[in-house]
């Protein structure tokens, strides 16, 4: 029975055709980030404000998605499309970005400045894409495990193919290229009541009633807290959003108890069943990966 797992109506079986790789391996460093719901909330709501602080992507999303009617839903669905990049089939990983990239192509009109933007300009392309690497490792060097600067490397360098299949042009390799990019951009960025709606809906709990607000509330505020200061000052989220040391030992506690916590029938899950690896491989040490890898030499390689 095949495992479906749905994205914007495409279909998604994590586990089949048996042996084809994705395009990151087993032992990369992203396959060890985005097994980790915590990172990913985390760092997808930082993301989220990170492209809205550009009032051409704010625009974009507000105007031509269902954003502003299903915030939630709309930002599962993106941590999905990354889940496709980093454990997909690589097939169906090309399939689904693609279908992406098509409906992007749609996309475009002007912010209420004025301002004429287009979905697949190469800038927003690229900003885009910063961001989400951006959210989603910071959130796990700082929540869940430190990362050193060669893992923060490999980690970017892990996704540049993925990023190209978007139209990326200039795909982030390393954390200075970030800092670079977000340089150019800074003077654009602006406040924007959006952004604190956003955060009201991620506090409010909406994402997953049975978790108590308190907890929202930090996950919330820790997404704010990975913000670099300039953009944050830039957005004018102020003392309010500030994560306090008890919220931030509860996020961590939180990271800790996910990173050792396997999730049978997750993309990690089916992705490993698929490659020939035990369902629980993401979740195991280090070293065991290592002794895994190399009883399973196929499984080492990533899509080409």
């Amino acid at each position: 029975m095949q495992k479906l797992k749905s994205y914007l109506g495409w279909k998604v079986d994590f586990t089949t055709p048996e042996g084809e790789a994705a395009y990151a391996a087993p032992d990369s460093v992203s396959w060890r980030v985005f097994k980790n719901p915590i990172a990913l909330a985390i760092g997808g709501v930082a993301a989220v404000l990170l492209e809205f602080a550009d009032a051409r992507i704010r625009s974009g999303v507000w105007d031509h998605s269902v954003f502003k009617t299903d915030p939630i839903g709309r930002s599962q669905r993106t941590g999905m499309a990354a889940m496709v990049g980093v454990y997909g089939p690589a097939s169906a990983a090309r399939r689904i970005i693609q279908g992406v990239t098509n409906m992007h192509a749609k996309v475009e009109g002007t912010t209420p400045s004025g301002e004429a933007y287009k979905a697949l300009d190469v800038e927003l392309l690229d900003w885009v894409s910063a961001t989400a690497g951006y959210g989603f490792l910071t959130a796990y060097d700082r929540f869940v495990q430190p990362l050193s600067y060669e893992e923060k490397c490999r980690f970017y360098e892990e996704g540049v193919d993925v990023a190209r299949l978007y139209g990326v042009e200039s795909p982030l390799r390393k954390p200075e290229d970030f800092d670079a990019m977000l340089a150019g951009l800074l003077p654009r960025f602006e406040p924007h009541p959006i952004n604190t709606e956003f955060l009201d809906i991620i506090k409010s709990g909406q994402a997953a009633r049975n978790v108590p607000k308190a907890l929202h509330r930090a996950l919330a505020n820790a997404s704010v807290s990975i913000l670099p200061s300039s953009v944050r000052d830039r957005l004018e989220l102020g003392k309010e959003y500030n994560l306090n040391p008890v919220s931030a030992l509860a996020v961590k506690a939180m990271g800790r108890v996910a990173e050792h916590t396997p999730v049978k029938g997750s993309p990690p899950a089916d992705a490993a069943v698929r490659l020939g690896l035990p369902w629980n491989f993401a979740w195991k040490s280090e070293s065991a990966k290592a002794r895994l890898m190399a009883e399973h030499g196929a499984a080492q390689v990533a899509a080409e």
